[in-house]
C-alpha cells in the first residue's frame, strides 16, 4: 500500500493490522521528515520522497519475496545430550534429494515441456497477466538460460519453491526438466568459476530472510549441528543487501529476521553454486545460487546490536558425505538405483514414498511403451505392487500373474526373480484372507531364496517377514514370532540403524504380541517402529498411520485412553489424506478410533 505523508495520522492506524496489508510505503511531500515511522509502525517499509524511488524498491526480483518460504531442515550435533536425534535430518530431505537426482537422470523431451505449459494454463485460467507470461514461456524458453527464468519476474521461482518446500511429488515431476536445467545450468557455471584450476581460497556469502519463532528456537538448540536447504538458495555476496532483508523481516512480529554468513570452501563442496550476475534476470547485485540440498554446519548464532528479533547465524558448507546423514540415503540409494532406470527409478521411489496413483501414472506410461516380454513382466510387477497398496486385490493378482507367466517362459523354476512374483502375490493373497494361498506362495518364495542366496541376505528377510505376518493372521504365534525373530536377524545385521525395514520387523512383532494380549510388550515395539518412521517416512505415508493405530490401541488397551484417542485420531487423519477414499483400510482405521472412544 502506498500512501500519502498527509494520511498518515488516520490511515495507518487503521490500515496496520490488517493481514492483507503486508507492507505500506510513504510518499512524503515537500520534503516532510518522518524519520521514526519505520519505528512506530513495523509494516512501513520506507518513507520515499518520489513515486520512481518506490517502484525500484517493488521491482526487487519477484522470487526475493518467497525468501522466508525456502524450506530448511535440520539435523542435532553429536554431542551426548543430542545422541538420539544426532541424524534426525527431516525425511522430505532425503527423499527430495533422491527424486532430484533421479530426475537428473531422465531424458525428458519436448512432450514433457508442453504437458508443464498445458498444465500452467489451466492452473491459471483467467488470469490474464499469468497466460501472458506462460505464452512467452513456452515461445522464448529455450532462448534464455534457465537461472534466467529462475529469477525473472515469473512464477517459476515461487511454484517450484512451493512444491519442494511442500513435498507436492507431482508437481516436482512436472517440474522435472526444469529442476534439471537449472541444475545443469549452475553446474556448468560451477565447473567454469571454481574448476580444479581456479583459487580454491574460501569465500564468504550472506543470505537474509525471516523465519519463524519456533523454527529459530530449533535451530538456536542445535549450534554445532547441521541445517540443511530443500530448494534452490539464493545467497549474496554483498551483505549490506542481505541484512537489509532480514531486517525488513523482523518488522513482522510473529517473525525473526536471520542473516546467515555462509563460508564457502569451493574445493570441498559437493553441491554446485555459482556466481550468476551475466545470465540472471535483474543485473543488480552480486548473487551465488546454490542447487538443491546444500548443507551446513552451524558455527554460531549471536544478535545483532543487541535486538533479540535480529540475529547473525555462521553457517559452514559442509561435504555431502557426512556421515550424521550418509548411511540412510546411501542405503535407500542404492536399493532403488541396483533395480532399475530411468522412469521405472522414479517409480519405485514414488512407491516407497506411498505416492501409489503417481506410480501408477508412471508405470501406465512405461506398459504403453515396452517393446520385450522382459520389460513387460517388470511393468506388470511393477503395477501389483502399487494395486496391493491401493487395495484393489484382484487386479493385483491379475498383473502379478501376467507378470509371473511371462517370466515362466523365460527363467528357470528356481530363479529369484519368480520368487519376488511369488512373494508379492503371497501378500496380496494375505490382505485378501486367504492365507492358505498365501502361505503357500510365501513358502515358494522362500524355497527358491534359500537355494540362491546367503544366509543374511535382504530377501531371505522378507520372505520370513511375510510368512509371519500369514502366521499372525492364522493365529499360529508360536511360529510368526519364531519368522519375525530370523527378519529382524537379518535386518539388524545388514541395514542401517534407522531403515524402515527394521521399523516392519517391530511393527509385525508388536502387532504379535497384540494379538496374545500382551499389550506392554506390544507397546514398546511398537513405540520402536513408530520412532523410525517418524524419521525415515514422509508425514503422511501409510505405513506411519499403522504405526500411530498400533500405539493407540496398544494405549487404550492399558488404560492410557486420552493417548490413545490421539493416536488412532493422527492415524485416521494421515490415511484420509493419503489413500483413495474407497481403500479398505479407511474404514479399518474408523473402527480402531471407534474402539478406543468406547473404551473410555
Amino acid at each position: 500500500m502506498i500512501i500519502s505523508d498527509s494520511f498518515i495520522q488516520t490511515v495507518v492506524p487503521v490500515v496496520h493490522d490488517i493481514p492483507l496489508i503486508d507492507t505500506i510505503y510513504i510518499l512524503v511531500e515537500n520534503g516532510a521528515q518522518h524519520e521514526d515511522l519505520t519505528k512506530e509502525w513495523s509494516k512501513i517499509n520506507g518513507v520515499f520522497t518520489d513515486i520512481d524511488s518506490i517502484c525500484k524498491s517493488l521491482q526487487q526480483p519477484a522470487y526475493v519475496d518467497d525468501k522466508n518460504l525456502v524450506t530448511i531442515s535440520s539435523v542435532s550435533t553429536n554431542s551426548e545430550s543430542h545422541r538420539q536425534n544426532s541424524d534426525r535430518l527431516d525425511p522430505s530431505f532425503m527423499y527430495t534429494q533422491i527424486l532430484k537426482e533421479i530426475l537428473l537422470t531422465i531424458d525428458f523431451e519436448e512432450k514433457h515441456f508442453n504437458q508443464f505449459i498445458s498444465y500452467c494454463r489451466e492452473l491459471y485460467q483467467g488470469d490474464s497477466i499469468r497466460l501472458k507470461t506462460i505464452d512467452k514461456l513456452e515461445q522464448e524458453y529455450h532462448l534464455h538460460d534457465p537461472i534466467w527464468w529462475y529469477t525473472s519476474d515469473s512464477f517459476l521461482y515461487s511454484m517450484l519453491g512451493q512444491s519442494l518446500r511442500t513435498m507436492e511429488v507431482n508437481l516436482i515431476i512436472k517440474m522435472g526438466f526444469f529442476i534439471r536445467d537449472l541444475h545443469n545450468s549452475i553446474s556448468k557455471l560451477y565447473a567454469q568459476q571454481f574448476s580444479e584450476n581456479s583459487s580454491s581460497n574460501s569465500l564468504t556469502v550472506y543470505r537474509g530472510q525471516g523465519m519463524s519463532q519456533a523454527n529459530f528456537d530449533q535451530m538456536f538448540k542445535i549450534q554445532g549441528g547441521l541445517l540443511s536447504f530443500n530448494n534452490f538458495l539464493s545467497t549474496s555476496l554483498d551483505r549490506e543487501i542481505s541484512f537489509f532483508f532480514a531486517d525488513a523481516s523482523h518488522s513482522n512480529p510473529d517473525i525473526i529476521g536471520v542473516l546467515f554468513e555462509i563460508t564457502i570452501n569451493p574445493s570441498a563442496s559437493s553441491v554446485p553454486f555459482a556466481k550468476i550476475s551475466d545470465v540472471k534476470y535483474f543485473e543488480e547485485g552480486e548473487e551465488i545460487l546454490f542447487s538443491t540440498h546444500s548443507k551446513f554446519r552451524i558455527e554460531s548464532i549471536k544478535q545483532i546490536d543487541g535486538n533479540n528479533r535480529l540475529w547473525q547465524v555462521n553457517l559452514m558448507l559442509t561435504d555431502d558425505n557426512d556421515p550424521e546423514i550418509h548411511a540412510l540415503t546411501e542405503y535407500m540409494r542404492e536399493e532403488i538405483y541396483s533395480e532399475a532406470q530411468g522412469w521405472d527409478r522414479l517409480g519405485l521411489l514414488l512407491i516407497k514414498l506411498g505416492k501409489f496413483d503417481k506410480a501408477q501414472e508412471v508405470y501406465d506410461i512405461l506398459l504403453g511403451e515396452t517393446t520385450t516380454d522382459q520389460e513387460k513382466a517388470l511393468m506388470y510387477h511393477r503395477l501389483g505392487m502399487i494395486k496391493n497398496s491401493q487395495g484393489r486385490y484382484t487386479d493385483a493378482i491379475t498383473y502379478f500373474q501376467q507378470s509371473i507367466e511371462i517370466k515362466k517362459k523365460v527363467l528357470s523354476p528356481t530363479d529369484s526373480d519368480l520368487a519376488s512374483s511369488y512373494d508379492n502375490i503371497g501378500l496380496v493373497y494375505k490382505n485378501m484372507g486367504d492365507y492358505s494361498n498365501a502361505l503357500s506362495f510365501h513358502q515358494n518364495a522362500l524355497e527358491i531364496r534359500q537355494k540362491n542366496l546367503p544366509a543374511n541376505h535382504h530377501d531371505l528377510a522378507t520372505s520370513y517377514n511375510n510368512i509371519g505376518l500369514v502366521y499372525n493372521h492364522m493365529s499360529d504365534y508360536s511360529n510368526a514370532l519364531s519368522f519375525h525373530q530370523k527378519a529382524l536377524e537379518i535386518r539388524q545385521k545388514t541395514l542401517p540403524s534407522n531403515h524402515p525395514d527394521l521399523a516392519s520387523s517391530y511393527n509385525n512383532m508388536g502387532s504379535v504380541y497384540e494379538n496374545m494380549g500382551n499389550y506392554s510388550n506390544a507397546l514398546v515395539l511398537h513405540q520402536k517402529a513408530l520412532e523410525i518412521r517418524e524419521k525415515t517416512l514422509p508425514s503422511n505415508h501409510p505405513s506411519l498411520a499403522a504405526s500411530y493405530g498400533h500405539v493407540g490401541i496398544a494405549l487404550s488397551e492399558i488404560g492410557d485412553h486420552s493417548k490413545a484417542i490421539l493416536h488412532c485420531e493422527r492415524a485416521l487423519k494421515m490415511v484420509e489424506d493419503s489413500l483413495q477414499a474407497n481403500h479398505p483400510h479407511i474404514q479399518f482405521y474408523r473402527d480402531n478410533l471407534e474402539y478406543v472412544k468406547n473404551k473410555v
